[in-house]
């Protein structure tokens, strides 16, 4: 029989509450983007809200098909347990993350340079999509080539990074709560609040990584 160590059961304990979290921090988004896959996939009728997914659908199905592998993939791999016991899925796994990763990043850019820009989005909205989708593609890129020189300590560093940017869309749907109830789309003052629901989900999730990076570095692990 194997023995579990202490240790061992340690972090198991501490793996179901990450993976958990980030898990139902995706739900929403992930239900989104499958019943938004489905209406493409199943003969839509074009309206002015889905036009330009209906019109260019692949972008937009490449994109959500990514980004819900990533968010899954990305829970097991940040749970310290599961991934101290299962090493050699974490390397295989991390490939296809990494892969679905930069696909996210590099449709969401082409979308925002050429899906028409919707009347809830601004400029604005659309400069913080281009900045936060490039910082994502570079996280991931780096953090493959720590991984591949054997720096492991900038390799989770920057594989953090990319997931919490990548992960947005479910702190997104927090942000804009309070977005939700105190505005109806048709106001005016809707649009700019909305690119400031949006970038604070973003600068959220940065701000936990960076915490989580930093707190890491001074135990020394």
């Amino acid at each position: 029989m194997t023995t579990v160590t202490a240790p061992q059961r340690s972090r198991r304990r501490r793996d179901w509450p990450i993976i958990a979290g980030l898990l139902l921090l995706a739900f929403v988004p992930s239900v989104a983007g499958g019943l938004r896959v489905a209406e493409l996939t199943g003969g839509a009728e074009r309206t002015a809200d889905n036009a330009r997914f209906v019109d260019m659908p692949v972008p937009v199905i490449i994109h959500i098909i990514g980004a819900v592998t990533f968010a899954v993939l990305g829970a097991l791999q940040l749970a310290p347990g599961f991934r101290a016991r299962h090493r050699r899925w974490h390397r295989m796994a991390g490939r296809v993350l990494v892969v679905c990763g930069l696909a996210v990043a590099a449709s969401g850019l082409w979308m925002t340079a050429f899906y028409p820009l919707p009347a809830t989005d601004n400029t604005a909205l659309n400069v913080f999509r281009y900045i936060f989708g490039t910082a994502m593609f570079a996280a991931l890129v780096l953090g493959f080539l720590a991984a591949r020189r054997r720096d492991f300590r900038a390799h989770r560093a920057w594989m953090l990074r990319g997931y919490a940017i990548g992960m947005g869309a479910g702190t997104q749907v927090l942000t804009s709560v309070p977005l939700f109830i105190a505005l109806d789309e048709a106001d005016p003052r809707y649009t700019p609040w909305r690119a400031v629901a949006l970038l604070a989900g973003w600068l959220v999730n940065l701000g936990v990584a960076e915490y989580v990076i930093r707190s890491g570095r001074r135990r020394g692990r």
